[in-house]
């Protein structure tokens, strides 16, 4: 069997405020090109899904369009994708990135801020999310100190270029919100907003008045309607608490990451605070695979996802660092996040893919995608027949975003000439056949 050849990736611009632009399919404006592109119907055939069936699914208009039994969907002139042997799931999304700094860890003397090199790095930073399989990315960008706003200008423009391959928006990150020294950062900030950032963000651990930097932040954000990303260790169940208290009537609502010290305090602490969290509606985006820069190494540990979930907070994963100061080695791939959630954080297979997929749309305020007629095609394709295995060797992926192929990568595992070999029938990756 061989796997068919994705449409090439093609640049879809499309107009709309805030992350995922609405909930329903936008229609990219001044480009016939990219209107056709997506306008086009592709047809998925003999796609496993999570509960067994083997299916085609037609997609068009940004939309799955129709499921069905293999062959039930004559479409003649369609494009097609041929994925017999991959599981089709809902595409992960990445809610918590940090696009400015990426792939900086190997190199030599001072990072470079420069607005070329800002966004150079953070398109290939999102492009490499993709090809994994986020189709959306929350990009957390640093502003103020001498860079100002140009890092945030930079994420902009490559949020620009990127449509229609992925969905990038960005999280306005100060230093300092209180005081005189926080003057200048709040001034910046409420800039930031007025440039197109569409999430408020920043770490209250690091600001010398926590509470009013944290007041700071939720009165910005409900007088723009604009939703809530904070970094902070959780190791202070006063502070918790306290945001609990003053967040819990904001809409769209507040997100706090990566929450490692959760896991650092007593456990009838931990548990009370959790249940605060829940109450208030807070979410966490916890990070399997390391902390970020933003916040200093107080300890790897992850947060206690599953105390967390048991108390009713919404838990998503991100991954934070990708090959920065944060992780030089990280690798932006959320199905590495949820393999460690799965492997080291107690939840089953099915429901650390969650974490990556529905509970990150939701976190980043994004429809929900279902394998069912009429929701968006955001859809990720890997070489495997059941959650535990795609987690487990997760190497072959096609990648679908708005109902068209955007990206792909296809590995093939071969062994030597060997009668053991043979007789084991050992799994393949990638083609069975020759094929170009």
């Amino acid at each position: 069997m061989s796997d068919s050849q994705p449409q090439q990736p093609s640049s879809s611009p499309r107009k709309g405020r805030g992350e995922g632009g609405g909930h329903g399919p936008q229609r990219p404006t001044g480009n016939a090109n990219a209107a056709a592109a997506e306008s086009t119907t592709l047809l998925l055939t003999g796609a496993r899904l999570t509960d067994g069936r083997t299916v085609d699914v037609r997609l068009g208009g940004g939309r799955i369009q129709a499921v069905g039994t293999v062959g039930s969907l004559p479409a003649p002139a369609l494009s097609r994708v041929d994925l017999g042997g991959y599981l089709l799931l809902p595409a992960p999304a990445e809610p918590h990135a940090h696009g400015d700094t990426a792939l900086t860890a190997d190199g030599e003397g001072p990072v470079s801020y420069t607005p070329d090199e800002v966004q150079r790095r953070a398109t290939e930073a999102a492009l490499l999310q993709l090809g994994h399989g986020a189709t959306a990315v929350r990009s957390h960008v640093r502003i103020g100190d001498v860079h100002g706003l140009g890092p945030m200008e930079a994420v902009l423009q490559a949020r620009r270029s990127l449509r229609g391959l992925t969905d990038l928006t960005t999280v306005a990150v100060p230093r300092l919100l209180t005081g005189v020294a926080g003057a200048d950062g709040f001034a910046m900030l409420r800039d930031a907003v007025k440039m197109g950032a569409s999430v408020i963000g920043g770490c209250p651990d690091l600001d010398p008045d926590p509470t009013g930097f944290l007041e700071t932040v939720l009165e910005l954000a409900a007088e723009h309607g604009c939703p809530v990303d904070l970094h902070t260790d959780g190791d202070d169940p006063g502070r918790l608490a306290r945001l609990a208290a003053m967040a819990g009537g904001l809409r769209p609502g507040v997100t706090i990451g990566p929450c490692g010290g959760l896991s650092r305090l007593p456990l009838d602490v931990a548990h009370r605070a959790a249940d605060q969290l829940a109450a208030a509606g807070v979410r966490v985006t916890c990070l399997p695979q390391g902390d970020c820069a933003a916040l200093e190494r107080r300890g790897l540990r992850t947060a206690p996802v599953r105390l967390l979930r048991a108390a009713g907070v919404r838990v998503a994963a991100g991954s934070g660092a990708l090959r920065d100061a944060g992780n030089p080695v990280g690798r932006g791939d959320p199905l590495e996040a949820a393999f460690l959630l799965a492997s080291q954080g107690g939840l089953r297979a099915a429901e650390a893919y969650a974490s990556v997929s529905g509970e990150a749309r939701e976190a980043m305020g994004l429809p929900e995608v279902r394998l069912e007629a009429g929701f968006p095609a955001e859809l990720l394709a890997v070489r495997g027949d059941r959650i535990s295995g795609v987690l487990s060797l997760a190497y072959s992926r096609i990648v679908i975003h708005r109902g068209r192929v955007v990206a792909r990568t296809s590995a093939v595992r071969e062994y030597c000439d060997s009668a053991v070999a043979v007789a084991l029938d050992l799994p393949r990756q990638g083609r069975a056949e020759p094929g170009p």
